[in-house]
């Protein structure tokens, strides 16, 4: 189901410090993370090769996007793959509003998503939501400061993303304002198991999965086999546009780690003001 913590424009060294964890089949050909080629706009992102797209990608323009699945007990059938919806955002020009506006016309046609798009060289981040159904899509400027989000809408006080919330607030005010250890912050925060207590659930599905789903990082055994945390990945961008993406993945039953770094191209504007107060 996924879950992602990230820090906009709150933090002197970083415009963008986010955190993901990616929950799926064990079984689900996936490619690792790499830069690949869409319609003639190089990203770099990890792939999903059942439908051919991602939960996390950005560009080399600055552009950065990312996706969860909303929790719901119906799906639409036939609906358009989720994961091509970062893909648009990268090789689009738009603005993430201007994206945003544009996806109001099919959002529709896809089953329940949150999404995040951003621009970086514009200091500019929307969320957008197709879901509760029935209501009209939701589209929201993210405002300067820590976010959690996770199968709900964006900083909903469902269990895991306050106690997600709450580790990386004890351990940016470690830090303070200086360097974070990525690695450090993947370990401490992304490999929480402890699960919710079944009271806070919030009753959409069937119990025991919703309790399965409950922690931060997620394991569990279905039906359709093993399931959960499949990668945690870690994207930090300087204010001098130096971009480093770490990713650890699960490839057949063991864990591997891939980091890749580069520099936002064709980049002049600056970075690097940002609202210290809203962490």
């Amino acid at each position: 189901m996924c879950i992602a913590a990230f820090i906009w424009q709150a933090h002197p060294l970083y415009p963008l410090l986010l955190l993901q964890n990616r929950d799926e089949y064990y079984n689900r050909p996936t490619k690792a993370l790499a830069w690949w080629d869409v319609d003639g706009c190089e990203i770099l992102g990890g792939r999903d090769e059942v439908a051919g797209g991602t939960w996390l990608a950005c560009s080399r323009q600055g552009r950065v996007a990312f996706l969860t699945n909303v929790l719901e007990l119906h799906h639409l059938s036939g609906a358009k793959t989720r994961g091509d919806l970062p893909l648009l955002f990268l090789k689009s020009t738009k603005s993430p509003m201007e994206f945003a506006d544009q996806l109001l016309t099919n959002a529709h046609q896809y089953n329940g998503f949150n999404l995040i798009v951003a621009d970086i060289a514009t200091k500019s981040m929307v969320y957008i939501s197709n879901r509760p159904k029935g209501e009209p899509i939701h589209i929201q400027q993210v405002s300067p400061g820590l976010h959690v989000l996770s199968n709900a809408k964006l900083d909903s006080p469902v269990p895991k993303a306050l106690r997600l919330r709450k580790s990386i607030r004890q351990m940016m005010n470690k830090y303070g304002k200086n360097e974070v250890n990525v690695k450090e912050m993947i370990e401490k925060l992304m490999k929480d198991k402890v699960k919710a207590d079944k009271s806070k659930l919030p009753g959409i599905c069937a119990l025991d999965m919703e309790f399965n789903l409950s922690s931060i990082f997620v394991e569990m055994d279905t039906p359709q086999g093993l399931c959960g945390t499949r990668s945690t990945a870690a994207l930090t961008i300087r204010a001098s546009g130096e971009v480093s993406f770490c990713d650890k993945y699960l490839e057949k039953g063991v864990w591997f780690e891939k980091t890749i770094n580069y520099h936002i191209q064709n980049e002049t504007r600056d970075f690097s003001e940002v609202k210290l107060s809203m962490l």
